[in-house]
């Protein structure tokens, strides 16, 4: 283009410009109503300007979701069991490509991907487990990097396509989780939730974030600006904020935490939030509720102005309005499914296998790798032959089961196949006759006289009372999606699964079956004989003799039995008692799956436990003389070869964990305790050992570690620093000398743990993973494996330090003052650097001295503690200050009061304490009592000071008690005796305050003052 012509292009439309100056230039151009119809998930075309319609959201976590056939990759969890951020990216590359591909067919397929999910995987319970990569923030982000890498591509200008990062913040348990608020301390959201996020957006893999549905520290997530304000300081880039589905309505409807949608919508816009995905396809409700909060003064036209902009820079980043400089643009429908993604995917499957056990059986060989020539395999189990999907897989263009790998991977053995069902006959009560599948599989009906082939179900029992029947004669599932029961399902799926049921035993021996998701039971029609699901309880439900045809565990042992290799394959559907909107019940492995195993092993020395599922097992006695135990995620299309590759030992093992493995229920703490430290969850913080620890995972070979050398003995610790800040806090460099001494090549993660002595000021985790390496070691081969390890990685969050940096202003500037009280600091130790193979082993060792300095007491006087950052607390949960800024403190539900306490006061001087409080409940509080232990003498709490509430106004039933706040004061009798000098904090005057607090009383903050008067 001539120079002359370029002034006539509106600089919205010059490619050659940068994203924020074109989208700029767009906003300019649009009408204020065009404006607010961006801020929904569907947007309208804006045909004079060349804007199609758009919406927000491609689901695309392990493969392009809802949209037809795709390349369905490996679970999340089982990609990051990979430690792989190179095939990572190249899945997300074959993703990102895919959706393209979706979008050259049809223009109305977002290029916004909603994937992928950072949120630490804390609990083994949460029913989204098989979601997220791991319970280590940092590697989580180190992967969701690779992955979002891919799906952005590398292009400076146009992206692929453009991740959003889910759920900002605190997000891992389903129940009830769009009403629970998650208690993070400030040290946790620091240390452990914050890393998750930070990655993919300093790095700028992401172009968007979604808030969860839950609240966290009291304040729905949708609304929680500080927080959102943030994760936008870690990037130069456009940051979009989009809701999860439903959740501005959820704000009033749920969580009743504003009086009316105006109200709620406004407050999230104000927040931060951009594009509301509410309402289905449907903008009128939400659009309607923004304009009458501009009416009523709630919103002004920037706050709109600021998110379409962000709305925007979004959609210019995927190319939208680009013709002459578009990289994707010769990507069309025709890019799926390609022999790369096929070879990819079935790459991704073998890499993510992990074998947790090979332990000598019988003769003394480990079971793995199979021989090499069987002439008869046994796969048992459950889903030896079935590929299942999760609720986020795409449909594969085709499946590969295990059994049907093995059969290709040994085509002269003899196969042997038995899923451990129980093939059954129902016969109804009723009518005398058997429930049988005809011509049309639409119906089902009690009409057979006899036992025969049309009557033949399979039961498959998945843990708890849960069941499926599957027709034999249709090969179909019987759902009941409609209240006329069907056996026309191909798999369990669907929101709301319709393929379960629940068996019930009376008393004189008959079984009654319920729907579980309509909650109706089965009850036969007289006169049709059609099985319908209508009946309210079991007194009015069919009554059915339940007639054994085959029983599962003999077929089982039948094919076992001189079996040359045997594979017990159990696990579970990803959409059965653990998924999105339903948490597991327990860890266990289902006694089911256990009696499967059971059959096996009886009768074969040779067999190995393959357990196929979306989160780990607490594996019980049964299983615990399994010689061999491998674990896969559910991998998609090439599930079976992949797996296969492994298991034979074309493909060395190189899985490990990325999520420990409990030994016991108890050990992974409660499910809605969100304070990691507090319940003792993850490797970090556990006092007991896992059964299969994190980064564990076995060779085929023997792998030995024979040292580990620093390159210096000591360092100075960097100074405190700013969550905002980017320090280069200096490296220390490990060397870690490994030995192959087995006979075959191996593939060894070399891992590095710093271990924290006890006794600190801020108490440590017990170890955090500092740097790792992959080696491939040959037979014999001994390597020295150089790790470079980050200060930083030592750091706490300490609520007591000050950043030391120049630029704090600067990098504090708009930032949630509550959010940054205190700083990153890593404290004067000794330090253990330990390396080996996983967190729980680690063979060899080398001390690292950081020599530092502790913060210097706070003084007294004029001093102001926000009752949030506390250094110790018990029995209160972090609360909301008021609807849409600032925390405080709560009790906990069920507690009579609670306290937090605040380390390194200087109460020299001090007269007087002012509490910050709120009523929070009707009627008189108990008094506020205010107790101080002097550090380092004894652990005895004296009072201090004792302040009444008095008349503080509380809840008058219309006004939120957030919003009532009241300074009380009291005088101090004066502190305990001084603290004498020592080595361990060598200061004088620092004690440790306590503050009791009520239920009933919120507190706000705590000031001290020289006298009652001053108060």
């Amino acid at each position: 283009m001539p120079p002359e012509a370029i002034t006539d292009v509106p600089p919205y439309l010059r490619e050659e410009l940068p994203v924020p100056v074109r989208a700029a230039d767009l906003l300019e151009r649009l009408t204020p109503d065009e404006r607010l119809a961006l801020l929904h998930q569907h947007a309208p075309a804006v045909d004079r300007l060349g804007l199609a319609p758009f919406r927000t959201g491609t689901e695309a976590l392990h493969g392009v979701s809802w949209l037809g056939t795709a390349t369905v990759f490996p679970q999340p969890v089982g990609l990051a069991a990979t430690w792989d951020p190179e095939l990572l990216r190249r899945v997300g590359e074959a993703v990102g490509t895919e959706v393209r591909a979706k979008h050259a067919a049809d223009a109305t397929v977002s290029l916004n991907v909603w994937a992928p999910v950072v949120n630490p995987l804390r609990h083994p319970r949460w029913g989204r487990n098989e979601e997220g990569f791991s319970e280590d923030p940092h590697v989580t982000a180190w992967l969701a990097s690779a992955y979002g890498r891919g799906l952005r591509g590398d292009h400076p200008r146009v992206w692929r396509t453009v991740p959003t990062l889910k759920h900002l913040l605190a997000y891992s348990s389903e129940t009830d989780r769009a009403v629970t608020s998650s208690h993070v301390p400030l040290r946790l959201l620091h240390e452990w939730e914050l890393p998750a996020f930070r990655g993919p957006l300093a790095d700028g893999t992401a172009g968007a974030v979604m808030p969860g549905y839950n609240l966290t520290n009291g304040r729905p997530n949708h609304v929680a600006r500080g927080l959102l304000d943030e994760m936008r300081s870690w990037t130069d880039g456009s940051i979009a904020v989009v809701s999860d589905a439903a959740a501005p309505t959820n704000l009033v409807v749920g969580e009743r935490y504003f009086p009316d949608h105006v109200a709620s919508h406004a407050a999230s816009l104000r927040a931060g939030v951009d594009s509301f995905t509410d309402n289905d396809a449907d903008p009128h409700l939400t659009l309607e509720r923004l304009r009458v909060a501009l009416e009523q003064g709630l919103i002004s036209q920037d706050d709109v102005d600021r998110a379409a902009l962000r709305v925007l820079e979004l959609r210019l980043r995927t190319g939208e309005l680009d013709v002459a400089d578009d990289p994707w643009s010769g990507v069309g429908p025709d890019a799926l499914d390609l022999p790369a993604h096929r070879a990819l995917a079935r790459e991704a499957v073998a890499r993510s296998v992990v074998v947790l056990r090979n332990d000598p059986a019988g003769t003394g060989a480990p079971v793995l790798p199979l021989p090499a020539a069987p002439a008869r395999v046994a796969v048992v189990g459950p889903l030896a032959d079935r590929v299942l999907h999760d609720w986020y897989s795409g449909t594969p263009p085709y499946t590969t089961s295990v059994a049907a790998a093995v059969a290709a991977r040994y085509p002269d053995a003899e196969v042997t196949v038995a899923d451990g069902s129980d093939r059954v006959a129902l016969r109804s009560t009723t009518t005398g006759a058997y429930l049988e599948v005809g011509d049309d599989p639409a119906v089902v009906t009690a009409s057979s006289a006899t036992a025969g082939a049309s009557a033949h179900l399979d039961v498959t029992d998945w843990g708890d009372g849960v069941l499926t029947l599957r027709s034999v004669a249709t090969g179909r599932l019987l759902s009941g999606a409609s209240w006329i029961v069907s056996a026309d399902a191909d798999r369990v799926g669907g929101w709301v699964v319709q393929e379960s049921f629940r068996r019930h035993l009376h008393g004189d021996g008959t079984w009654s079956l319920q729907h579980v998701a309509s909650g109706r039971w089965l009850r036969v029609q007289h006169g049709s004989g059609l099985l319908v699901a209508e009946a309210s309880g079991p007194d009015g439900a069919e009554r059915f003799v339940w007639r054994t045809v085959r029983a599962g565990h003999e077929a089982v042992a039948q094919a076992a039995c001189d079996a040359d290799a045997v594979l017990v394959v159990v696990g579970n559907d990803p959409h059965l008692a653990g998924r999105e909107t339903e948490d597991r019940p327990h860890l266990a492995l289902p006694s089911a799956a256990e009696e499967v195993w059971r059959a096996a092993r009886d009768v074969s020395e040779r067999a190995a436990l393959v357990v196929m599922s979306s989160y780990p097992y607490v594996l019980g006695p049964a299983t615990h003389d399994a010689a061999a135990v491998v674990w896969s995620s559910h991998g998609g299309q090439e599930l079976g070869p992949g797996l296969v590759d492994v298991l034979s030992g074309d493909a060395e093992p190189s899985g490990r964990l990325a999520q420990s493995w409990p030994a016991a229920e108890d050990q992974v703490g409660p499910l809605l305790e969100y304070d990691v430290q507090r319940a003792g969850a993850t490797y970090r913080y556990a006092d007991r050992e896992p059964a299969f620890a994190f980064g564990h995972g076995l060779t085929y070979s023997r792998v030995t570690y024979a040292s580990v050398g620093l390159d210096r003995g000591s360092v100075d610790a960097p100074a405190a620093w700013s969550a905002r800040a980017v320090p280069d806090a200096g490296r220390v460099v490990a060397r870690v000398v490994v030995h192959n001494g087995g006979d075959r090549p191996a593939e060894e993660l070399v891992q590095l743990y710093a271990l924290a002595p006890a006794g600190l000021p801020v108490p440590a985790p017990r170890r955090v993973l500092v740097a790792h390496a992959r080696v491939r070691l040959d037979v014999g081969e001994r390597r020295e494996v150089t790790l470079a390890v980050d200060l930083a990685r030592l750091a706490v969050w300490d609520v007591t330090a000050t950043p030391a940096d120049d630029r704090l202003a600067d990098l504090l500037a708009g930032a949630d003052p509550d959010l940054h009280v205190g700083a990153f600091r890593v404290q004067g130790a000794t330090y253990v650097l330990a390396a080996g193979p996983s967190s729980a082993e680690l063979p060899v060792r080398a001390t690292l001295r950081v020599d530092g300095v502790d913060p210097a007491p706070r003084h007294g006087p004029g001093l102001r503690l926000l009752a949030h950052a506390f250094s110790a607390y018990d029995g209160v949960v972090t609360a909301e200050r008021t609807a849409e800024a600032g925390w405080a403190v709560d009790v906990a539900p069920g507690r009579r009061d609670g306290w937090v306490a605040f380390d390194r006061v200087d109460l020299t001087g001090v007269g007087t304490v002012v509490l910050d409080v709120a009523r929070t409940g009707p009627g008189a509080a108990r008094p506020v009592q205010v107790e101080v232990r002097a550090s380092g003498t004894d652990d005895a709490w004296v009072a201090l000071a004792v302040v009444e509430p008095g008349q503080v106004a509380g809840n008058d039933g219309d006004t939120p008690v957030r919003h009532r706040w009241h300074e009380v004061a009291g005088g101090v009798d004066g502190p305990p005796a001084r603290q004498a000098d020592g080595p361990a904090h060598g200061r004088a005057e620092a004690h440790d305050v306590r503050v009791v607090v009520p239920a009933g009383v919120r507190l706000g903050a705590v000031r001290f003052a020289g006298t009652a008067s001053d108060g």
